[in-house]
């Protein structure tokens, strides 16, 4: 795609991290040979995270402490850094979490809530201004016990979206398409900014009813939603307001956006300015000709 003059972003909420972004701070760790690394101290800020719930501190540092890391992976929005022992780490980023790879002389940062201390000399740092971040142990094996990945639909990336998933699940849906895929219990992963860019490409009018969907709809939905993700994760997620990978450097997908931020702009398949509408105080980006479906 060609890169798209800069505009504004502007909603009513916070862009949230979403698959994409995740799976890049899973690939960048990866890539900065975070694997093979031993936990040798975990230490934490004492400021609660989610839900004003203190981090579990204790278990965090029974589950970690001499453990080598083995391997990282991801469910959805949620990151899971395997540990060769009988728990795993499980993280979410939230508003405005970030995971660093740093030398451990380095000053911590503000609002950095939770450290593993690693036996190379780096530090692994969960970083959360608005604190709606989570970082929590799980059951190796078990991951889909835990009460905050048990209800996920299908990784599309990991595991596919099928159009007869979509189309089962729609069936008799009475909310709109966009909140329907926005759903985590339906797909796992896809937030807002990507719901714009795929109901896009899909030709989907966002105001279209989920449950009238047919099987040609589910069918465009499902191609849609694995090329945006894959495309996102390509160009290293959107950086909008925080996000950045282990190493601190932003994503570069924002340049590439096709509609979401873009109202006023001309549609770049038919040139109609792109329209944004809110609902329940989440921003929509569409094309009023393009997408009748």
């Amino acid at each position: 795609r060609p890169r798209r003059p800069a505009s504004s972003s502007r909603s009513c909420r916070r862009p949230v991290p979403e698959l994409p972004e995740v799976e890049s701070v899973r690939r960048d760790l990866v890539r900065r040979r975070f694997k093979g690394a031993t936990v040798v101290r975990v230490r934490g800020s004492g400021k609660p995270l989610r839900m004003n719930k203190p981090v579990p501190m204790a278990a965090l540092g029974r589950a970690a402490r001499g453990r080598r890391i083995v391997d990282v992976k991801r469910l959805g929005k949620y990151l899971m850094i395997e540990l060769d022992g009988p728990a795993s780490v499980l993280v979410h980023l939230g508003m405005t979490g970030n995971l660093l790879v740093v030398p451990r002389r380095t000053t911590w940062a503000p609002h950095t809530h939770v450290v593993f201390e690693l036996d190379d000399g780096r530090d692994l740092r969960f970083v959360d201004p608005r604190r709606f971040g989570m970082v929590d142990t799980v059951a190796r094996g078990r991951e889909r016990e835990h009460v905050a990945l048990a209800g996920l639909g299908p990784d599309p990336i990991a595991e596919g979206i099928p159009a007869s998933h979509l189309w089962d699940r729609a069936r008799g849906k009475a909310c709109k398409v966009k909140p329907f895929i926005l759903d985590q219990r339906v797909v796992a992963g896809v937030g807002n900014i990507y719901a714009s860019e795929v109901l896009w490409l899909a030709r989907i009018s966002p105001r279209r009813k989920a449950g009238r969907l047919g099987a040609d709809d589910a069918r465009a939905v499902s191609v849609a939603i694995d090329h945006v993700l894959r495309f996102a994760i390509d160009n290293g997620g959107t950086t909008l307001r925080d996000f950045v990978d282990a190493g601190g450097e932003p994503g570069e997908n924002g340049e590439y956006l096709l509609v979401y931020g873009r109202d006023g702009h001309p549609c770049p398949r038919c040139r109609t300015k792109i329209r944004r509408q809110v609902d329940q105080g989440r921003a929509t980006y569409f094309c009023p000709t393009c997408q009748k479906r």
